[in-house]
């Protein structure tokens, strides 16, 4: 039975020495993987449709079982060139697809999902501010892993208490009053905590211009990083590169001599 899946691919491994299993994320069925049968060649009609982060139609021929359908032909909607020649940019969006990835399971149709990835390589595409919209994914996949920290009043009494720490422990923010219940309470400023709880109801597409301070790029991240640390299992590769890019970025240059 022939299929047609409108997908953008999350993840692309090598199979044998012609072939590649591609994971789709799709807007019908959620994540599905495919063989991609010769896609390694280079004259393969399958070798541009199976690259990293592709957007389009897939056709496939799945079987009456559950068993990985065959691609058979894809019509490239978007190939994100301009983010694919950012190294800056291709390190966020293969954070974001691995992170998506490991917090999702197969054949579970979330349409949500599908289009704040779409969006989100779209604005990568754009030249978008790529930390910023790195930051509102993850917090839209802790609200996915069940883990969204409490925002809108102190996570233990349930005060509206400033100002305002954020514990891990205890799933969000604490007032003064029980900021002993957790000794390693991240101190945050109020622009960190409000724009994490802007993130958490953000509309991706209505994105605008975001000006965020330093200080609060690095609150926001130890938040969320630290969130995910604590509750989820994940060693993502992707992060670790990210981060390594991210470090080298900090680095002053040096003179030409």
């Amino acid at each position: 039975m022939l299929v047609k899946w409108e997908g953008i691919v999350i993840r692309s491994v090598d199979y044998g020495e012609s072939s590649k299993v591609v994971t789709l994320f799709t807007r019908e069925n959620g994540k599905l993987g495919l063989m991609a049968r010769g896609a390694k060649k280079t004259k393969s009609r399958l070798a541009a449709v199976s690259q990293l982060f592709s957007h389009g139609y897939y056709l496939c021929k799945a079987g009456p079982g559950t068993g990985m359908p065959d691609l058979s032909q894809g019509d490239i909607m978007e190939s994100f060139r301009d983010l694919r020649q950012s190294l800056h940019a291709t390190a966020y969006a293969a954070y974001i697809a691995e992170l998506l990835d490991r917090l999702t399971h197969e054949r579970e149709p979330n349409p949500y999902l599908f289009q704040l990835l779409l969006h989100t390589f779209r604005y990568l595409d754009e030249g978008r501010d790529a930390e910023i919209l790195c930051r509102i994914f993850e917090t839209k996949m802790l609200i996915v892993a069940g883990i969204s920290p409490q925002l809108s009043a102190c996570a233990n009494c349930g005060a509206q208490r400033e100002p305002y720490a954020i514990s891990v422990s205890q799933g969000g923010l604490l007032c003064p009053v029980c900021l002993p219940a957790d000794p390693y309470a991240i101190a945050v400023t109020p622009s960190t905590w409000k724009l994490l709880r802007l993130f958490q109801v953000f509309d991706l597409e209505r994105l605008g211009d975001i000006e965020v301070k330093p200080a609060t790029r690095n609150q926001l991240k130890h938040v969320l990083r630290s969130f995910m640390d604590e509750h989820l299992d994940l060693r993502l590769k992707s992060r670790s590169f990210l981060e390594q890019l991210e470090r080298m970025e900090r680095l002053p240059m040096k003179d030409s001599e």
